[in-house]
């Protein structure tokens, strides 16, 4: 059987190559196709959000599929922009809403917004790669983590940053044989821990992150035999899938912030 690492490896050795497959898949030319040919007349929010194909292409390219539902919180992320401190995005703690306000920045840039590359090609390029990591995910959720971690890690700042994204914590606490309990303790003291056996500057050099992805997928291996692990937990918004859009407005508005 193939190993995760060695999976993680066949993917990335040549990562230009594995994204192209994905690609040319029917579906996602079909879907990105359709993406193209549409989103550069899209001049409003109101319009962006009366094309569902076009809105979940978007999320999807963001990651935030799950929260397709939320259009409601969706349309505070877009019309605030991230201009302002005080816009939404930046109080969220989770940087994809972010991620996806700058794709689509209707507050910055009115109707032009779509005729950027950020929003044309590079939407397209977030939806190539998130399809391939899914992909991964549908033979190994561990592959798929390894595979978002290395495209993360440069985002961790801080031990907070770490909490802030199931995904990335996963990962780290996988690497440092951390038990699941730890996740129930006091959000202050696991960053305080993170920043404690762990070098945060590390998170920014590729050689560092791949030297710890080898430990990842080490323990992964050890921690989870076929079928043990639910392969959506990690990938849902800070796990709140199901919980009312109100009540989410109210907890994302919560930022994890530094010390």
């Amino acid at each position: 059987m193939t190993t995760t690492y060695t999976s993680y490896k066949l993917i990335t050795a040549d990562l230009a190559t594995s994204l192209d497959r994905v690609a040319k898949q029917p579906d996602v030319k079909r879907e990105t196709e359709y993406y193209l040919s549409k989103i550069g007349s899209i001049k409003t929010i109101d319009a962006f959000f009366a094309d569902s194909r076009l809105y979940n292409y978007v999320m999807k390219a963001h990651g935030l599929e799950d929260m397709a539902y939320a259009k409601a919180f969706m349309r505070k992320v877009l019309t605030e922009g991230v201009d302002s401190d005080d816009a939404f995005a930046n109080k969220l703690s989770d940087s994809r809403y972010k991620e996806l306000a700058e794709s689509l920045n209707f507050a910055r840039n009115g109707e032009a917004a779509t005729s950027f590359d950020r929003a044309q090609k590079g939407v397209v390029d977030k939806y190539t790669r998130q399809t391939l990591e899914v992909n991964a995910g549908n033979e190994n959720t561990g592959v798929r983590l390894a595979l978002y971690f290395e495209r993360m890690a440069s985002s961790v700042t801080s031990g907070y940053s770490i909490i802030a994204d199931d995904a990335i914590s996963q990962v780290v606490r996988t690497a440092l044989q951390l038990p699941d309990e730890f996740v129930g303790t006091d959000v202050d003291r696991q960053a305080a821990y993170y920043e404690d056996v762990l070098n945060i500057e590390d998170f920014q050099d590729p050689v560092k992150v791949g030297k710890l992805l080898e430990r990842f997928t080490a323990m992964w291996e050890l921690e989870n035999p076929s079928g043990s692990y639910d392969p959506l937990t990690a990938f849902q918004s800070s796990s709140l899938t199901g919980i009312s859009t109100d009540l989410l407005l109210s907890i994302n508005n919560l930022k994890l912030g530094g010390r």
